[in-house]
């Protein structure tokens, strides 16, 4: 009983642990093997929409609200939850842009840019598969 009560105390307090990594994917026949975390950055933060080969680049998230959403904004964007959804919010208002979609969890986002060359996504690295490429890993 001592250790389940440590376990939820340590994943309260440190929700990263929940994950061991996260690998951002994109489709197999991308013509890349990897990306930088600035420009996965700049991709998920609206500051470009094409991929280094000149493709269009289409980020989608998994749902707000989840730790892996917040672990890849604080990670990857630097950007607590309260300052990704200010960011956006001043974008939307201005005109500027429209945040990535909410595309549902690592199953939703696996069968999404296995499908679709310019769809860019991250995942926990334990839900990788032979229908996408890891372009980046965030420990």
């Amino acid at each position: 009983m001592k250790f389940l009560r440590v376990g939820i105390l340590a994943s309260l307090l440190f929700p990263s642990l929940l994950f061991a990594e996260i690998a951002v994917v994109v489709h197999p026949s991308a013509s890349f093997d990897s990306l930088s975390q600035d420009q996965i950055q700049r991709i998920f933060l609206g500051k470009t929409k094409k991929f280094p080969n000149g493709n269009q680049a289409v980020p989608l998230n998994q749902n707000t609200g989840t730790p892996i959403h917040d672990k890849f904004n604080e990670g990857v964007c630097n950007k607590s939850p309260g300052q990704y959804r200010a960011y956006w919010s001043q974008l939307i208002f201005t005109g500027k842009g429209a945040p990535p979609k909410d595309s549902g969890g690592d199953a939703d986002i696996v069968k999404l840019v296995s499908t679709n060359p310019n769809l860019i996504g991250y995942i926990d690295s334990s839900a990788v598969d032979g229908s996408i490429k890891v372009v980046y890993k965030l420990p």
